[in-house]
């Protein structure tokens, strides 16, 4: 009886965990499915559900409304050149924060989780005017610099290199000479990698999607983003949306390879980890 309990009880999981799966993977389905059709198809009543043949067209139709590929190299710089220095940057600050202690640690640290509660958006009229006396704007050193340490980035680093890294391998590392940039990369990034899988893949994802910011500092064309730049595949009066689609189906390729890449990193140097204990 207990067995049979059990079993229903898994079953019964597994058909919510398929609900789930199937309510997140349907708005993909769907935007792949608007971006095979015409817009016509979307608007029909009952709508078309199934896939279409007018991809290339919808595709080509984008390559003709934008400059796709100088919009997708800029955004492919910006997102990699912040994703870089995330890694770098909040690594090292986290493990500083986790195993070192320096005069004023506790009071910066607080100061760094009240940064977190404080909405970005309230400031973004001040970083305009600091971008703007630095003479950056329409440049893409707004977009860079300012992102390049984030608040929740050395929090996570920090939270992880708590428990990951054992305080023995530091003392260790001191006895035979290291200085602290080396104990962080001979010690702290090999047990570090699951987690900076983690941070990648969040910091490029956000850089990618970044629109708000890039709209306002970007004044040229030819350095728009991908994200400003499919906005403008939006009519005044009317919009094609199977071609907005197409172009948003192109936009979250990268997105999707970088996040089944982190995803195999992270789950591969969990289970290693798992296995050592």
């Amino acid at each position: 009886m207990k067995d049979y309990g059990t079993r229903t009880q898994r079953i019964i999981t597994h058909i919510i965990l398929l609900v789930f799966l199937v309510a997140s993977i349907f708005p993909f389905y769907w935007m792949i499915v608007m971006s095979t059709n015409t817009t016509s198809d979307i608007y029909r009543i009952p709508p078309k559900v199934i896939f279409g043949d007018q991809l290339w067209i919808n595709i080509s139709h984008v390559l003709q409304n934008i400059n796709f590929i100088t919009n997708f190299g800029n955004t492919l710089l910006i997102a990699v050149s912040v994703t870089v220095l995330v890694l770098f940057f909040c690594s090292l600050a986290g493990f500083t924060f986790a195993k070192f202690e320096f005069p004023g640690k506790k009071v910066l640290f607080v100061i760094l989780l009240v940064t977190m509660i404080i909405p970005s958006a309230g400031s973004l009229v001040a970083s305009f005017v600091i971008m703007a006396d630095l003479g950056w704007i329409g440049t893409f050193l707004p977009l860079i610099i300012p992102s390049m340490v984030t608040a929740f980035g050395i929090f996570w680093m920090r939270q992880y290199s708590l428990s990951a890294i054992q305080s023995d391998l530091i003392d260790a590392g001191r006895l035979d000479g290291c200085s602290h940039l080396r104990l962080y990369w001979n010690v702290a990034l090999p047990t570090l990698r699951p987690a900076l899988g983690f941070l990648g893949v969040i910091t490029f994802i956000n850089a990618w999607n970044d629109y708000l910011w890039p709209l306002i500092v970007l004044n040229d064309p030819k350095t728009y983003t991908l994200q400003i730049a499919l906005a403008q595949l939006n009519g005044v009066y009317s919009t094609d949306y199977s071609m907005v689609m197409a172009g948003t189906l192109m936009s979250t390729v990268p997105l999707i390879i970088i996040f089944f890449i982190g995803a195999r990193q992270f789950i591969a140097n969990i289970s290693a980890g798992a296995l050592k204990f």
